[in-house]
């Protein structure tokens, strides 16, 4: 039976990630945040490799978030487990799986540059999980901050309503504090990194009343209980526009706005306060349930019998973690657990508190908490763990498809199966990456999201082997598609060779989907019977086991809809393998019929140089087949937005740094595949 204990206990629990694009500052404000909790007694910093988070040698000689990191701190009687998800476009598989497992999270943006290609990308990331969030302008003492053209780009990018609760007091190098909208008081940070509450100062209070007013009728539109109040009494109480905030946040129609500078230590404290009032616990969260039966539900409840999520696998010198997400019940020291996705039961050696790249032991954990587990030795990302007596499969993250391959071979010919070995445990770390062998060249191809998550899982090998690993020239991964396709496609097998015989007649019509790469669809419009049903499943599992390899280059064929229209069956002969072995060859053979089409890996890229180097990078973009969609100013640089082939992207960083004397940088966001000009198919 549940206890109030544990339910105030839980109500006290924020499970958040800390999202943006790339140099937004995630985690600088990380480490306040645990600078100000008192979890750390020195501030980290990112250009010192100085912090908790990026603990990795890649990460601090980069100056980048590359793994995502679990901290735990207090704050004001509340336990906040944190992740710190990477910003770089190669690593969004990493901010998949940690949005998968979290209630909350605070979406940072540059007040400069406001919402950017790869924070637009995570706040999709986030909508498709469901997961409530606030946001954080950060970098307010830069010059060109503005928080009003960050709101308004949040506004239009994102496209929920902003509720900015502050009002910023100095601008740029003069920021000094903020205005608390909701309790209309002011906090002024010293350079001590202390803070100070204060009367709002005279020349604000006009501006602040007017922002307060426009903070009210906003949230009266998105909340009955302060639109009720609003119209009562001309006004909304801090404690129920306090509530009102949370509701909308939690349902996602409004995101609370605050703002601050975290690496001068401005807006740390606020913003904790925040992530409390307005963002869900655990016990705020639907009970999850099992895919295969909807109506079998956990709730977050530490006596209900125990169902967690394995969202990251990490090999450390002292053995192997999994990290968990408790969803339900409660795991101690020792206890059996059945991985549902091995179908094995295993024993838990040991349960850690994390704290980046240090762990305490704690006895238990329970319901709502994030915690590595020691002692398993099957479970893989996206693994279910429950208790074995009441089984059940929880949705795993989404895995997306890489696109770029590069060959991998060990220097010596002794080290073959060292790297072998290596190679297995980064794909078992990390699912996006694949390796598999080239059925053609014999070469092991490691596939990944992009040149960096393959440089880095290169370097890893390096640094923790010791190992002398050759590496190929980067390689995409192409798709074929149909481009105008075939009608009434006839395909008979038969096969006698003694025994049973096979038959199956099947005609089949390929055409392309309406939006190239958009997958596979098939369709039955057999009538009379003349093909039962079982077999046409049959078909369609050969349809799907043909496009495997298309008849262009032997790429994975996307974008296709075939339709069964008629078909025959022998009485004797026919059978499901027959009518799979009919569909897998049919198809192939109508597929070699059709006018196909090559596809190529596109990306959106964002290059922001000087005003004077614009000339240059649209010339280079052109001769990289990009085709340029905007450009704009902002504070002084260009900024240049383009759709060019990813093919086309190998080498562009050093390419950039060179043609504007390292003042330009790019960012890049895969965007799809495209039709490949002829000289391209060729290759």
């Amino acid at each position: 039976m549940r206890t109030h204990t544990h339910i105030n206990a839980l109500a006290a629990v924020r499970n958040l990630g800390i999202l943006a694009h790339v140099d937004a500052g995630k985690t600088t404000v990380t480490e306040r945040i645990l600078y100000a909790t008192g979890t750390t007694h020195k501030r980290g910093e990112v250009h010192d490799g100085t912090t908790v988070t990026d603990f990795d040698p890649q990460e601090r000689d980069r100056g980048i978030t590359i793994f995502a990191a679990a901290v735990s701190c207090d704050w004001d009687g509340h336990r906040v487990n944190l992740i710190d998800t990477p910003g770089h476009v190669d690593f969004a598989d990493e901010v998949e799986r940690a949005l998968r497992v979290l209630d909350g999270a605070v979406a940072v943006f540059d007040a400069v540059a406001g919402v950017e290609p790869q924070s637009e990308s995570v706040w999709r990331q986030a909508d498709r999980h469901g997961v409530p969030r606030i946001a954080f302008v950060n970098k307010l003492d830069r010059a060109g901050a503005d928080l009003d053209r960050a709101v308004a780009s949040i506004r239009e990018r994102l496209h929920p309503v902003p509720l900015a609760v502050q009002l910023p007091i100095g601008t740029e190098d003069g920021f000094r504090g903020v205005v608390d909208l909701v309790r209309m008081r002011a906090l002024v940070w010293g350079d001590d990194g202390t803070f100070a509450v204060e009367d709002v100062p005279e020349e604000l209070r006009a501006e602040a009343r007017r922002r307060r007013r426009l903070l009210e009728e906003a949230v009266a539109e998105l909340h009955a209980e302060a639109l009720e109040e609003f119209c009562a009494r001309r006004t909304v109480s801090p404690g129920t526009l306090t509530a009102a905030l949370r509701e909308v946040t939690r349902t996602g129609e409004g995101v609370v706005v605050l703002c601050g500078s975290a690496y001068r230590n401005r807006g740390v404290e606020p913003l904790l306060d925040a992530v409390v009032a307005y963002l869900p616990s655990p016990l705020d969260v639907p009970p999850v349930h099992d895919t295969q039966d909807p109506h079998e539900r956990r709730p977050a409840d530490p006596a209900a019998p125990f169902a967690g999520l394995a969202f990251k696998v990490s090999a450390t010198p002292t053995g192997r973690l999994t990290y968990v997400r408790v969803y339900s019940g409660t795991i101690g020291k020792g206890d059996t657990v059945l991985d549902t996705s091995a179908g094995r039961t295993e024993r838990i050696g040991r349960i850690l508190r994390v704290q980046a790249d240090r762990h305490a032991q704690v006895d238990r954990a329970v319901a709502g908490d994030i915690v590595a587990v020691v002692g398993l030795k099957s479970a893989r990302a996206g693994s279910t763990l429950c208790a074995p007596g009441a089984p059940l499969v929880l949705e795993p993250p989404g895995v997306a498809d890489p696109v770029v391959s590069v060959a991998v071979e060990a220097r010596r010919s002794t080290d073959t199966d060292r790297l072998a070995t290596a190679l297995a445990r980064l794909a078992e770390e990390d699912p996006s990456l694949v390796v598999r062998t080239d059925a053609e060249t014999g070469q092991t191809l490691l596939s990944g999201m992009g040149e960096l998550h393959l440089e880095v899982a290169v370097e890893r090998i390096r640094r923790e082997t010791g190992l002398d690993v050759a590496v190929g020239r980067p390689r995409v991964s192409y798709r074929e598609t149909v481009g105008t396709g075939v009608r009434g496609f006839v395909f008979r097998h038969v096969k006698q060779d003694g025994g049973a015989g096979q038959f199956a007649h099947v005609v089949l019509d390929v055409e392309p989907l309406e939006a190239a790469g958009s997958g596979f669809e098939f369709r039955s419009a057999v009538v009379g019977g003349r093909v039962p049903q079982e077999y046409v499943r049959a078909v369609e599992a050969g349809c799907r086991d043909a496009l495997v390899e298309g008849p262009l280059g032997g790429h994975q064929v996307t974008g296709v809809r075939v339709t069964l229209t008629d078909g025959a069956t022998h009485v004797k002969d026919s059978s499901d393998t027959a009518f799979r072995t009919a569909g897998r060859l049919g198809l192939r053979d109508a597929l070699r019929s059709c006018a196909m089409v090559l596809l190529e890996p596109v990306a959106e890229v964002t290059v922001t140089v000087p005003e004077d180097a614009v000339g240059t990078v649209l010339g280079d973009l052109a001769a990289r087949r990009g085709r340029v969609s905007g450009s704009a100013t902002r504070a002084g640089a260009a900024v240049v937005t383009a759709t060019v082939p990813l093919a086309e992207l190998f080498g562009y960083a050093t390419r950039l740094r060179s043609r504007t004397q390292g003042r330009g940088t790019f960012t890049t966001r895969p965007t799809g595949y495209a039709p490949a000009p002829a000289p391209q198919a060729a290759r």
